[in-house]
């Protein structure tokens, strides 16, 4: 629960934002056409610097360190027939707090990059092929994913997009709450909705993932796995599985509020997942050429 409150058309609150500051730049995030400080809404017995830190961490995946108050602001506006009444604490964050990425915020496919060296090194060291060690995982991974991505949906973090308030997918998130009031005015239909319940409903992109590349992609290894296949052929699968079930996923998933989506109306997340299907391909027929016996 957070202070904001309602009485007919008026809605007061207070909030709390970061002011990212590196190399002399603002750091913002783009939504649509506009452009914003990373922040959102002080809940019931929480600090505002705390606030600012939860903000950061559910809308960046990263930690920040509050550095000072920079300013507090009494901003009034209005939205289509609402009147907004905020009360804003605005703090200098630290800017390497961004770029620590051995305290979070890398993505699957960063981590996944590690994953594959790790492993490298590991079959290097009992002087076993690498794609006999990725072939043994490749396996067992979906059932990670899985897990991770209830952990997602428990904790309301990486929600899914926009949705029909009457589909019987549609949930809301108050998680959500400060990218929802900001998204809400873009589209009168949105704003009924917002001022009726206080969130947006959104897909639980994070079920469909745990469906996708959890439980379906498990069963195709598994079932795949089963019979002897090349050496590289499994992990060949698992490559273009994940890689198209992330894909089909993000068309539901909401994009990273610091990049939106790029070229041809796609997400960071499907740009990073094609070259995952067609290496996956690519490996998949090596693998079977290779096991072939030469003429």
């Amino acid at each position: 629960m957070d202070f904001r409150s309602q009485i007919q058309n008026q809605v007061f609150g207070v909030r709390a934002t970061a002011l990212i500051v590196q190399d002399g730049k603002l750091f913002l995030a783009k939504r649509g056409d506009t452009y914003r400080t990373i922040g959102g809404a002080v809940e019931v017995n929480e600090t505002t610097e705390k606030a600012l830190v939860r903000e950061v961490r559910e809308e960046l995946g990263v930690e920040v360190a509050v550095s000072q108050l920079a300013f507090v602001v009494e901003n009034w506006f209005t939205v289509g027939e609402t009147n907004f009444h905020n009360i804003e604490f605005h703090y200098l964050a630290h800017p390497l707090e961004i770029l620590a990425v051995w305290k979070g915020g890398m993505s699957f496919h960063g981590g996944f990059l590690g994953v594959l060296v790790a492993m490298a090194l590991y079959a290097r060291k009992t002087e076993r092929t690498w794609l006999d060690i990725t072939d043994f995982i490749a396996p067992l991974v979906p059932l990670g994913l899985a897990t991770g991505r209830i952990g997602n949906f428990i904790n309301g973090e990486l929600w899914g997009r926009v949705t029909d308030i009457n589909a019987f997918w549609a949930m809301g998130f108050k998680q959500a709450r400060y990218e929802d009031e900001a998204m809400a005015p873009t589209n009168p239909q949105w704003l009924e909705w917002f001022n009726q319940y206080g969130v947006l409903p959104r897909h639980p992109s994070q079920l469909y993932q745990f469906a996708l590349e959890g439980l379906l992609l498990f069963v195709i290894l598994w079932v795949f796995a089963k019979k002897q296949r090349p050496v590289g052929q499994i992990s060949a699968v698992f490559l273009m599985g994940y890689g198209a079930f992330r894909f089909i996923a993000e068309f539901a998933r909401e994009p990273d509020a610091q990049l939106g989506l790029l070229g041809m109306g796609l997400s960071m997340g499907q740009w990073l997942s094609l070259p995952m299907v067609l290496a996956g391909a690519l490996l998949f027929v090596y693998c079977q050429k290779r096991a072939q016996p030469s003429a």
